[in-house]
């Protein structure tokens, strides 16, 4: 199944607020009881996503592995001189290690340690936010760069090597964030990367007060809508397809905005506009008539 025909079914889907592939669970709130939280947590008693589909024979094959074996040791001679440079990017440009690992849930799971090159300001507490944003962040000199062309992800080709990972799959969550266990490994890249590629941009849109509960009740299915697709119908060519859209950048970024535009208009109207300031309302940003140097426009006058 090509790419677009990935990011097609979602879309549509994700419109119709069809949860047609998957439960999703009641343990992560809800946008208080706003129409998109309801649709995606209604008739759900478990406490697990239940993936409704069953592996693809290529997703459970152990051809799958030997031909991740294979590219990564093919590319080889080719990004271990881009390893180095960016390694050493990193270390001249910031203090503190240059890669950044962190616990993620992976295949059964079972947790692992993913490898990037790190990108964000170092701190000895570990701390971190929870939702990654192009806003709350502190970016290193190169951590733009590298985030922007992917290249923070070179190092999980080593996940690869090792077993924890696969070229393309699901991409391992957070273990706050999971809420399912991969029956295949997850991958360095895969539909619902092409998919959400600009996500922290996007997420930045979002205000501060709603962004977890948006992550939750809204980014996360969706992902996971795309993550039940692949892994029924994945096949080599599928796999090629996605590595070649990856490398090439070829994004697609309808499916958040699309997201992100339903939620904004579901809030707009479950927020009764007589109960707030206009500079209290998260999506109105109009100037004040009473603090205007001139007389106002009929339409200026209609907005209030």
């Amino acid at each position: 199944m090509s790419t677009e025909l990935y990011l097609h079914k979602t879309s549509e889907a994700t419109k119709r607020n069809l949860p047609t592939l998957v439960e999703f669970p009641e343990r992560h709130g809800t946008f208080d009881g706003s129409p998109s939280s309801r649709n995606f947590h209604e008739n759900t008693s478990s406490t697990k996503l239940m993936l409704r589909r069953d592996l693809s024979p290529w997703s459970r094959s152990s051809a799958k592995r030997a031909f991740d074996c294979a590219c990564v040791l093919l590319m080889m001679p080719l990004i271990l001189p881009m390893l180095l440079a960016i390694a050493l990017a990193v270390r001249l440009t910031s203090p503190g290690p240059v890669l950044f690992l962190q616990q993620r849930m992976g295949r059964n799971g079972r947790n692992f340690t993913i490898m990037k090159f790190r990108t964000m300001i170092h701190r000895s507490d570990g701390a971190h936010q929870p939702v990654t944003t192009s806003g709350n962040q502190r970016f290193t000199l190169v951590g733009p760069f590298l985030r922007r062309w992917k290249l923070d992800e070179l190092p999980q080709l080593f996940n690869v090597l090792i077993g924890n990972m696969s070229l393309v799959g699901p991409r391992p969550k957070l273990p706050e964030h999971a809420i399912s266990n991969l029956p295949c490994r997850a991958g360095i890249t895969g539909a619902a990367t092409i998919a959400f590629a600009r996500e922290e941009s996007i997420l930045a849109r979002v205000p501060e007060h709603h962004l977890k509960s948006f992550y939750h009740s809204v980014v996360l299915p969706a992902k996971h809508q795309l993550d039940a697709d692949y892994m029924a119908h994945a096949t080599i060519l599928s796999d090629l397809k996605l590595i070649l859209d990856s490398v090439l950048r070829r994004w697609d970024e309808s499916i958040m905005e699309s997201l992100l535009e339903d939620w904004m208009f579901e809030q707009r109207n479950s927020i009764p506009m007589h109960s707030l300031k206009v500079s209290e309302h998260p999506f109105i940003h109009a100037p004040k008539i009473s603090e205007m140097d001139r007389p106002p426009s009929t339409g200026e006058v209609r907005a209030y």
